[in-house]
């Protein structure tokens, strides 16, 4: 009896995990440039005193989906969207350099150049800081240009050039914050076959109707893992009247 218990509380609380991972995917099916989390479930033998008899089930983290999210266009002077494979790289809240390919940047009233989410651009010196500026532009090679205020239509001053990666995706794992950093704390060197499309931005690549099936999938799993406890206790409570009927 004990053995069931074990395997219906195990699988429940592994199910549960799953939720939380497909939920957070679910939570960013807006994020621009989100990758979405993979996660599946492995058969682990329990070992011990004698022969492993057992084996629990764990829900984990494999990696992370690398594909690409559709593109949408805005017209935005600064938002911008990487034309293929490569990734923009931004200075991590640790201060490391991480990457990410969302790109609905900002300008902050300091003059420095964000994602959206916050994160400051780094371009060939370190974080991207811009003057003020009646316009700004930014080429398919990352280079940022702006035109001073008061100067003419046709002036255009080049400030730095964003920089591109494209180290190999088996290199890139994705942390807490969502960004993704090279195995190791190692930086990637920058790509000029990286290139960037303006005035549009890319989206998470999260699926939404594939998340909300899946989480009904998981909710299914956790209701029938419930219900096995609820057998094991039944099946208990027989065996006692049973003892109680023998003696």
């Amino acid at each position: 009896m004990d053995r069931m218990i074990y395997l219906a509380m195990n699988g429940a609380k592994q199910v549960m995990v799953a939720q939380s991972a497909n939920a957070h995917n679910l939570a960013n099916v807006n994020t621009a440039g989100f990758r979405a989390d993979l996660n599946h479930f492995r058969a682990m033998a329990q070992f011990g005193d004698g022969q492993p008899s057992r084996v629990w089930s764990m829900s984990e983290r494999p990696g992370v989906d690398l594909s690409f999210g559709s593109m949408q266009q805005t017209g935005r002077e600064l938002d911008v969207a990487v034309a293929g494979h490569g990734w923009l790289a931004v200075q991590a809240p640790d201060g490391s350099e991480a990457y990410t390919r969302a790109g609905d940047l900002r300008v902050t009233p300091e003059g420095l150049l964000t994602t959206g989410a916050g994160y400051p651009v780094l371009g060939s010196g370190g974080p991207i800081a811009l003057p003020q500026a009646e316009k700004i532009e930014i080429g398919a090679d990352g280079t940022v240009s702006i035109r001073p205020v008061g100067q003419a239509a046709t002036t255009l001053t080049e400030v730095d050039r964003i920089k591109l990666v494209d180290p190999p995706a088996a290199e890139l794992e994705k942390l807490g914050d969502g960004l993704l950093r090279l195995r190791g704390g190692a930086t990637a060197e920058p790509s000029a076959e990286v290139r960037l499309s303006s005035g549009v931005v890319e989206s998470s690549n999260v699926n939404s109707v594939d998340a909300l099936v899946n989480m009904i999938e998981l909710a299914r799993r956790f209701e029938m893992q419930v219900k096995l406890m609820k057998e094991a206790e039944d099946n208990d409570a027989a065996s006692a009247s049973l003892m109680r009927i023998t003696g």
